[in-house]
């Protein structure tokens, strides 16, 4: 048995906004716009989740997450999903070694600390499979033997809203394993225009961008989360919340007590980026839909009525009282 890891030294909380700034400063340089994806993005690294991206091709999702690991200055891998793709292209195999007739653990790509998995939902159900332990359990078994995950190990899926011949959607236990759904949309016209001025040039690329954390800096910051302080009235709309997801009738499921806690965990997180040290029961509402948005499902009955997951989400963000 390996002995714990050591407990980060915490970042002063005061520090945390200017930190994730310095961050973002560095994915502008090659990211334009998408300011509002890239807030959520954040919000789940820096909370020790999973982010899940979407939006059509050519709005930058790969660029973003190759960006965002050279940032933190931490080792990246790609997987592109693909009908063929076996569990052992991604978590890796036990090979046999005739010179020494021993088997020798082969890694996949999951063994690396920002994994990007690019088209998710164009794999069978088997190999999306072999990420679910990875994400939750920071580990992955191969031939019985379990090997942990280094730390930190951050995953950013993509996948395309439009064309979905030949792909199987997420089920919802993959869906639940990413804290936010961060919904990428088209850059503001003055964004894209600055798109495509610097294609007139030599554009910055991700291999142009030094790390602007230090080595451990990341582990302080989350650490310093563990500080925000969450009033009473906030846990209540926070509980009010997620109760109205399971009670409303157009929802087959709601949203269960770890959708609850990944979204306090966005909230304190959102928080400690707008500089505070306290949650606001608007930090509750502004985090609810990256968080819930992939996570509540409608009856079949809401969606020939065209209602999704979002716009009942929406209904009731309207509906449940925000305390004061």
């Amino acid at each position: 048995m390996t002995d714990p890891a050591p407990v980060p030294a915490a970042l002063p909380l005061s520090e945390v906004a200017a930190r994730a700034d310095v961050l973002r400063a560095a994915l502008a340089e090659v990211v334009v716009g998408q300011g509002e994806a890239v807030s959520e993005l954040l919000v789940a690294l820096l909370s020790g989740g999973h982010a899940l991206l979407e939006g059509v091709p050519g709005l930058a999702k790969t660029l973003l997450a190759r960006t965002l690991a050279a940032a933190l200055g931490l080792p990246f891998r790609r997987v592109q999903f693909t009908p063929d793709l076996m569990p052992s292209d991604v978590v890796g195999t036990n090979i046999f070694n005739l010179a020494t007739s021993t088997f020798h653990l082969q890694r996949g790509p999951v063994f690396t600390n920002v994994l990007l998995g690019d088209e998710i939902n164009r794999t069978p159900p088997k190999t999306q499979a072999a990420l679910l332990e990875a994400m939750e359990e920071r580990q992955v078994t191969i031939d019985g033997v379990s090997y942990l995950l280094t730390e930190p190990f951050f995953v950013i899926a993509t996948q395309n809203p439009l064309d979905h011949e030949g792909t199987w959607p997420l089920p919802e236990a993959q869906l639940d394993r990413f804290m936010v759904k961060v919904r990428m949309d088209y850059p503001a016209a003055a964004h894209e225009k600055e798109v495509y001025r610097r294609s007139l040039g030599v554009a910055a690329r991700p291999d142009d961008v030094r790390p602007v954390l230090a080595p451990g800096e990341l582990a302080a910051i989350r650490a310093a989360l563990r500080g925000v302080h969450v009033e009473e009235r906030v846990l209540d709309y926070l509980l009010a919340l997620v109760t109205a997801t399971r009670k409303d009738p157009r929802l087959a499921a709601g949203a269960s007590p770890r959708a609850g806690t990944a979204l306090l965990a966005a909230a304190r997180t959102w928080a400690a980026l707008d500089g505070r040290a306290f949650v606001l029961p608007d930090d509750i509402k502004r985090m609810a839909r990256p968080v819930l948005r992939h996570r509540l499902v409608p009856t079949p009955d809401a969606e020939l009525e065209g209602a999704t997951g979002e716009v009942v989400l929406s209904a009731i963000l309207n509906r449940v009282e925000v305390p004061r």
